[in-house]
């Protein structure tokens, strides 16, 4: 690993490629390894030739017996643009976004992180019953947000509300999903933070960890099929790593080489189990190249890091047909939910060291200021614009539950009775039809063999 990406730095001043593309170089087995593909040249078999032939690695002879020690390969590097004080480290990697652009980072964490303190306040009073916050995190959701086209397809985990927000989702929606009201895309159906909209390409989220992974794959592989030229990005925690649905995802989308990006929020804890507790390995980065993907690890505390990997991860991915691996190392710092106390497993004086010394906000912020786009009274008007926008959300969606309740919306309350009847009718009918040949198929068997069953058989079925 370390003599790959040192190989790679030799190769920068020749290729003039960026950092986040030559963390990106280094795929193993590209030493000449074959792959399945009706277009490329298979792997030849020759008994002159003294190297392996197995067609199952890419590998040399040695004569001497050793075993591959984890802790003697060095750990993948974090790629950072800025410092914790905002400050450009590699003038060459700073993206040069425009103001407008910036701002609208900026704006959609705070907006997110504002959101978040109210909802999770609303769960505490009793009006919601369910809330995830994103605390600590918004820097991956936002900054990868950013770096993608809006028709790529989006598959979130369950905390990923900033790439919704980044997209322009109204917060109303987000509210009326929370609270399950009439307004609610989904009706009612999911609990709180399961968002979903199809205008915006974002799938709905599901509760079962990691089954979004192999969904995405196959959803890259359709896009492939089609020449759609868009990516699918699947988003995940450390902690669905460690499901079978995450290692069975890897590997379809490197055999079939999809278009697909695997972003990983590595926040430190799968609820309350801490890395230490989940893997022996170098976090989750690692398990790419074993697969065949492209795979790096950037500081999710820095937006523009997030941004310059993502982008440079759907330009290839788009380009070459093939998967990649982001992990972005990033720290959740509110509870895993508001059914989780984390003062159980881990010190305040933890969390208080990333919310004040290492937050994704603060240190945009430091960006802002130093480059005279942003000052402390922007600052206290945009926090005091946010809170009061979505305070008015929440009574709109507050308001609309009562006027309901009262019998005000009886017209739009019966439109959706009905339609809600006519769908559980239709899906009657459908699940009658097809078990209508089943049922033929028992009839005539029973006429058929009417022997071995016992008298009452009919009527047990």
């Amino acid at each position: 690993m370390a003599v790959a990406i040192a190989a790679a730095r030799v190769w920068r001043p020749n290729r003039g490629l960026s950092q986040a593309a030559l963390l990106l170089l280094w795929r193993p087995g590209a030493r000449g390894l074959a792959r399945s593909h009706p277009h490329r040249q298979q792997q030849q078999f020759s008994s002159l030739d003294d190297k392996p032939q197995f067609p199952g690695a890419s590998a040399e002879f040695i004569d001497k017996l050793e075993f591959i020690q984890p802790n003697v390969i060095s750990g993948i590097p974090i790629y950072r643009v800025m410092d914790r004080q905002g400050q450009i480290i590699n003038p060459s990697e700073d993206p040069h976004l425009p103001k407008e652009k910036v701002l609208k980072l900026y704006k959609s964490m705070t907006l997110l992180n504002t959101m978040d303190r109210i909802l999770y306040e609303s769960q505490r009073q009793g009006r919601i019953s369910f809330y995830m916050t994103n605390y600590g995190e918004e820097g991956t959701h936002v900054g990868s947000a950013a770096a993608l086209d809006n028709t790529d397809l989006v598959f979130g985990q369950y905390r990923e509300a900033g790439v919704l927000m980044y997209r322009d989702y109204p917060l109303e929606l987000f509210m009326a999903q929370c609270y399950g009201n009439i307004s609610d895309l989904g009706k009612g159906r999911q609990m709180p933070v399961h968002y979903g909209c199809k205008e915006r390409h974002f799938v709905t989220i599901s509760s079962p960890l990691a089954t979004q992974i192999p969904q995405a794959v196959g959803a890259a592989y359709a896009a492939k099929r089609a020449n759609a030229n868009r990516v699918v990005i699947c988003y995940f925690g450390e902690g669905a790593a460690s499901e079978g649905d995450a290692h069975a995802g890897f590997n379809f989308a490197a055999t079939l080489e999809c278009p697909i990006i695997f972003f990983c929020r590595n926040n430190g804890y799968a609820i309350s189990t801490p890395t230490s507790e989940q893997y022996r390995g170098d976090g989750i980065a690692a398990r790419g190249p074993g697969y065949g993907i492209m795979s790096i690890r950037v500081d999710g505390n820095d937006v523009f890091a997030v941004y310059n990997a993502t982008k440079e991860a759907r330009r290839r991915a788009v380009a070459e047909n093939q998967p990649f691996l982001i992990e972005a190392m990033t720290y959740r710092i509110g509870h895993h939910s508001t059914s989780d106390d984390s003062s159980a497993y881990r010190s305040v004086d933890e969390v208080n060291y990333w919310d004040k010394q290492d937050h994704p906000i603060s240190r945009l912020r430091h960006y802002l200021l130093s480059q005279g786009w942003w000052d402390e009274e922007q600052e206290k008007a945009w926090r005091k614009q946010s809170r009061k926008k979505e305070n008015l959300r929440r009574v709109d969606v507050q308001l609309l539950g009562q006027l309901c309740s009262l019998g005000l919306e009886i017209g739009a309350l019966r439109e959706e009775l009905v339609t809600i009847l006519e769908e559980e009718e239709e899906s009657s009918e459908e699940e009658e039809e097809d078990q209508e040949p089943q049922w033929k198929q028992e009839e005539e068997h029973l006429e058929a063999c009417p022997a071995p069953h016992p008298p009452d058989f009919e009527m047990m079925i």
